[in-house]
């Protein structure tokens, strides 16, 4: 049986695809490697089916696939998919901060029903992926996140308590005070170097989103994106640093699906 409508969220890395079949949905992704045989073998089983794409590759597959497709911004998307995934999982927030980590970070707003983006950074699941394999020589996100889950950030980044030892330093010793700034050689291993990374951009993360969240009173920091997907590192360092700010995170079941689920539910 076909799909009954399929919303794709096509960006920098991945397309991510939301469909309804037998009146569930279901969720799917692809490599953006894989982007000719994944979208041909779609138009060929489902030709006639109704289409919502949005994301920055948006425009192509429209143009190379599916001429017929509804184009949904992509902010307006990732809200509406948001919203849905949300009240699925029993969560009605009134008030937050939305941040979605793909191959960057953008940073919403989330206040009356309404989504408003705020900022973002080029620092997400790209950084992840580029500098995964210039430090460590691997190219796969599941390689690449099983060595950081087994590597000791602290034998890469200098701590605050480094930079003061033998004495007591005068804010909490454990925060980095310089990403990656123990490695003098190349003694460090693969792992480390991997921790350090994710260490590292769920700092950058954090700190945006904290000043954000502060800057407009909110107390609930809702986290979603691929870059999470089977990611258990960053998303512990996540929880862990959002708490140290006084801040709650959530995390979102299936929230890397929150685009393509919005434009699905656009048609």
């Amino acid at each position: 049986m076909k799909p009954v409508k399929i919303g794709i969220d096509a960006g920098g890395s991945l397309l991510k695809m939301a469909f309804e079949e037998h009146g569930q949905i279901h969720y799917k992704s692809y490599s953006v490697d894989e982007l000719y045989s994944s979208m041909n073998w779609l138009k060929m089983t489902a030709a006639d089916v109704p289409m919502a794409l949005t994301g920055g590759k948006a425009e192509y597959l429209k143009k190379e696939f599916f001429q017929n497709a509804l184009i949904v911004p992509e902010f307006e998307s990732c809200g509406l998919g948001t919203s849905f995934l949300m009240k699925q999982d029993g969560l009605s927030h009134k008030s937050s901060l939305l941040i979605n980590i793909g191959t960057g970070t953008s940073i919403f707003l989330k206040k009356d029903g309404n989504f408003t983006r705020l900022s973002g950074s080029g620092i997400g699941g790209g950084t992840f992926m580029g500098l995964g394999r210039l430090l460590t020589g691997e190219n796969d996100f599941v390689k690449l996140v099983s060595l950081a889950k087994c590597g000791n950030a602290e034998s890469a980044d200098l701590l605050v308590k480094d930079i003061y030892e033998p004495f007591d330093a005068p804010i909490e010793g454990s925060l980095t005070a310089s990403n990656f700034g123990k490695i003098k050689d190349d003694q460090v291993s693969k792992e480390d170097k991997a921790a350090s990374l994710t260490k590292m951009i769920a700092e950058t993360i954090v700190l945006l989103s904290s000043q954000a969240a502060d800057q407009h009173q909110i107390d609930c920091i809702i986290y979603i994106g691929s870059t999470l997907r089977h990611n258990a590192p960053l998303k512990d360092l996540l929880e862990k640093y959002t708490a140290m700010l006084g801040k709650n995170s959530v995390f979102i079941q299936n929230g890397e699906f929150c685009g393509a689920a919005g434009a699905m539910l656009s048609l």
